[in-house]
């Protein structure tokens, strides 16, 4: 091989090199010094070098630890739940509105806003609706002659109320994804269909939301790993309470670094979380590359039909 010719080979990684120097830096590095911390006894009072190396003592604790438990478990069924509805309602709004409406682009801009508003807003907004007595909801409830809810201090309705937060922040963004993929569904697919005589239901189920699937499950994983992690909404609605009921991951580990002051054990709960999270975005990956497998096939037996 000529030397040109491992230059060109060569030029393509002399490019990236900048870029992948940088990620290592900015991304590998803290992931590194965080694996680290996880297995020391370290307070904010010590430099990292100062603090005693306690092999796997921290995650040993997590497993003893109750108040960890519960908060893993109030974020799985956190996830679950707000995961769901945003699913369920944001695939159905563009399956509602995937069509020619007059001023669509601008129902998408009202769509999208509650997105485009920082955390601790939608948080503080929620917040004041939820005021038992001068709040929008328990005064709109007493208007039409029921008794207020106890929004905020009661552990149930707390946890609804996270989830009717998250849900109006995040189900734009189901909304706009599943409307995009639906709207790049080839034709051929959905006219072989209706040659066929197919229902709107039928070409939605068997046609439509089968295509879309890799898609809904790239979108699925986003919204996942988001729930698996939000903080700011749940800390300014709740602070974690009533009790433990509404106390997500992230709010411990938050809690036992800054109240606490055990940033090992802290760390050792930001890798665990770590962990949970690539577990579920390999899987997703994996299924992913099976439905897309899937889908190729089903369009081109699409195009046979209509050939």
């Amino acid at each position: 091989m000529s030397i040109a010719n491992k230059a060109n080979r060569l030029t393509p990684y002399v490019f990236m090199a900048p870029a992948a120097i940088i990620l290592a830096v900015a991304l590998l590095y803290p992931i590194g010094y965080m694996i680290y911390a996880s297995f020391l006894d370290w307070s904010p009072s010590q430099r990292i070098g100062e603090a005693d190396f306690v092999g796997l003592r921290n995650y040993i604790n997590l497993m003893h630890d109750a108040a960890f438990r519960e908060s893993f478990w109030v974020t799985v069924k956190f996830a679950a739940v707000v995961v769901t509805l945003e699913m369920f309602i944001g695939v159905g709004l563009a399956l509602l509105l995937d069509r020619n409406i007059k001023g669509m682009s601008f129902l998408r801009t009202i769509f999208i806003l509650p997105m485009m508003i920082a955390p601790i807003v939608v948080g503080l907004m929620w917040r004041y609706m939820y005021h038992p007595t001068v709040g929008i909801f328990n005064r709109t409830l007493k208007d039409w002659g029921f008794e207020g809810i106890p929004w905020l201090s009661d552990s149930t309705w707390a946890f609804v109320a996270v989830v009717m937060a998250d849900v109006w922040q995040w189900t734009p963004f189901i909304f706009i994804l599943s409307l995009a993929a639906m709207q790049s569904l080839p034709r051929s697919a959905l006219e072989a269909a209706e040659i066929d005589g197919a229902s709107e239901m039928q070409k939605v189920i068997h046609i439509k939301l089968p295509l879309m699937l890799p898609v809904l499950i790239v979108t699925l994983m986003l919204r996942l790993i988001d729930a698996f992690k939000v903080l700011e909404v749940i800390m300014v609605l709740t602070n974690g309470g009533p009790g433990l009921s509404t106390e997500i991951v992230a709010m411990r580990i938050f809690r036992t670094a800054q109240e606490f002051q055990e940033l090992g054990e802290a760390a050792a709960m930001s890798n665990t979380l770590l962990m949970v999270l690539m577990a579920l975005t390999i899987g997703m990956f994996a299924y992913n590359k099976m439905q897309e497998g899937r889908a190729a096939k089903m369009q081109a037996m699409a195009a046979k039909g209509t050939a």
